[in-house]
């Protein structure tokens, strides 16, 4: 008789350990305070958390990677409404950035990874191909020879053959001592 008693009791603990794993493989969430966009190699960055100080929004970061500090990046003004900031960056190089939007009052907006693309390359358009192809074979790989140089070669093969045939002919004959 089974005892299935051990299973019963390892059961959550192995729900546990897979939700834990699912939790820490999971994307991270984006930040709801900020939305960042790309376009080609502009990077834009829009809020609707921050309030307006002694005429000014607040400030945006573009962080390239390996920097933590909003000072270290490429900063740009808020500008907008009190519906809605925004702040944009143009000629990004590919890589991964972080956007960082610190409002007028000190707060933190929100933070947010973005990954810019590099831009598509010229496009190849393909060159002619030949209308015959390659010719292997008789006659070279490129070029087309004459008649004549077709019966030329036509009669060293075959005076090949003859005398081959006639060499081997004259081994076969039995010959005295």
């Amino acid at each position: 008789m089974r005892n299935s008693e051990p299973l019963l009791r390892s059961g959550p603990t192995v729900a546990a350990a897979a939700t834990f794993c699912l939790a820490l493989a999971g994307p991270a969430a984006a930040d709801p305070g900020i939305s960042v966009n790309t376009t080609g190699s502009t990077v834009s960055v829009a809020t609707s958390a921050c309030t307006r100080i002694n005429g000014h929004w607040g400030t945006a970061s573009l962080l390239s990677s390996g920097r933590t500090d909003f000072s270290q990046g490429r900063q740009a003004a808020l500008s907008g409404t009190s519906a809605g900031q925004s702040a944009a960056w143009s000629g990004v190089g590919p890589g991964t950035y972080t956007v960082i939007v610190v409002c007028s009052n000190g707060g933190t907006a929100g933070t947010q990874s973005v990954i810019v693309s590099p831009a598509p390359g010229p496009s190849v358009t393909p060159t002619a191909s030949p209308t015959r192809g390659v010719m292997g074979g008789i006659g070279g790989g490129s070029t087309d020879y004459g008649t004549v140089t077709l019966v030329a070669g036509g009669g060293l093969v075959g005076a090949g053959l003859v005398a081959t045939a006639w060499y081997l002919r004259r081994r076969t004959r039995p010959r005295p001592f």
